[in-house]
């Protein structure tokens, strides 16, 4: 008998030594999320912005450059985490095999609106890992471009690529998804993860995916908006019909083959694991105003039950909890008396990265 006190206390000390504090299971309802973005801002209550105070936003250069450094950052993290695509995925990744080609709407010198037919493009039971956009860039001769007279040099342009939602009154809300500089002088292919749109495009997956691209000028100035307006992507000019369409590259996993690592499969075996749960921004009351970028994200969410082991004394039960999470990169609207101002921050705990079992704020690892 004292031996196997003995072995149970060490296990519970093995307990105590792996301990996190694990967020609770639930910790991503529309609630939880509120408090935690208020308790980063250090707020009592979620500003009231309202609509008015959007129709003369104007987001300054400096907040958005900082947003996409950090959206950067994320994404470069979240490649780290993710799976393996699987070999079908990397050979659709292989140029001349995308998923699909892109229909150009309407062009202009700084404009694209594109379309792209998804039906039947993702198969069931799988997963979007990474989705990319490729667009093929023209060359321009460096004697096209406008004199420079005293202007600094411009070698880039920033390429942006945003999501496009149709709202029930006819208008449109675009959504940054993706922003790089691209060579003013380069000539080939160039991708653009859109991934977060694929997954925002799959919780309506009854229409065809719309997608506009927008080249600005790299800095302030007339002289790089000039040489900005030479950046053309294939498909912009009358001999564009067959060469050079916009490409959509999936990279998918088998969720029968690739389902484990803690991740739900669409046949769950009732255990603990993490299950995909997506947060909408624009249909929250609280936040359809208030956060501007992004318009919503996979946050995930643990779910499942945990086997229990039989103690020799009652000592409670193990329960499905988030073990992991990371930050996402968030800008919103903040009220300053009669005016508002766009901040930039970056929001821990808001995806969940990793679930297991745990008792008592103790991680069985």
């Amino acid at each position: 008998m004292a031996n196997s006190i003995h072995g149970w206390t060490t296990m519970l000390l093995g307990f105590v030594i792996c301990a996190v504090w694990a967020i609770p299971a639930d910790a991503t309802s529309h609630d939880d999320i509120k408090y935690a973005m208020l308790r980063t801002l250090g707020l009592k209550e979620i500003p009231k912005i309202e609509k008015r105070d959007l129709e003369k936003m104007v987001i300054p250069a400096h907040v958005r450059n900082r947003y996409i450094s950090m959206l950067h950052l994320h994404k470069d993290k979240e490649r780290k985490r993710r799976a393996l695509p699987s070999l079908a995925g990397i050979l659709r990744g292989v140029s001349g095999n995308a998923d699909t080609t892109g229909e150009v709407l309407y062009s202009d010198p700084t404009r694209q609106r594109l379309v792209f037919d998804m039906k039947g493009l993702i198969p069931k039971n799988s997963e979007v890992t990474m989705a990319e956009l490729k667009l093929f860039k023209k060359g321009v001769h460096k004697g096209d471009l406008p004199l420079r007279k005293h202007h600094r040099p411009v070698h880039n342009a920033r390429v942006s690529v945003y999501w496009v939602k149709s709202l029930p009154d006819g208008t449109n809300r675009t959504s940054l998804i993706d922003s790089r500089l691209v060579p003013i002088l380069y000539s080939g292919w160039k991708s653009l993860d859109v991934t977060q749109a694929v997954h925002y495009w799959m919780k309506n997956a009854n229409t065809p995916m719309y997608l506009e691209i927008w080249v600005e000028a790299e800095r302030v100035g007339s002289y790089a908006a000039e040489v900005a307006k030479h950046v053309h992507f294939g498909t912009q000019g009358p001999a564009d019909k067959i060469i050079g369409k916009p490409e959509l590259v999936l990279y998918t996993l088998n969720l029968e083959e690739y389902g484990g690592a803690g991740d739900c499969r669409v046949k769950k075996s009732g255990m603990c694991c993490r299950q995909e749960h997506f947060i909408n921004f624009r249909e929250l009351t609280w936040t359809q105003y208030w956060i501007i970028e992004p318009p919503g994200y996979q946050a995930f969410r643990c779910a499942g039950s945990c086997k229990q082991p039989t103690w020799p004394f009652h000592y409670g039960e193990r329960s499905c909890a988030v073990l992991e999470s990371v930050s996402l990169p968030i800008m919103y609207l903040v009220k300053k008396g009669d005016y508002t101002e766009v901040e930039v921050a970056e929001f821990p705990s808001m995806i969940v990265e990793k679930c297991g079992c745990v008792m008592d704020n103790a991680s069985v690892m």
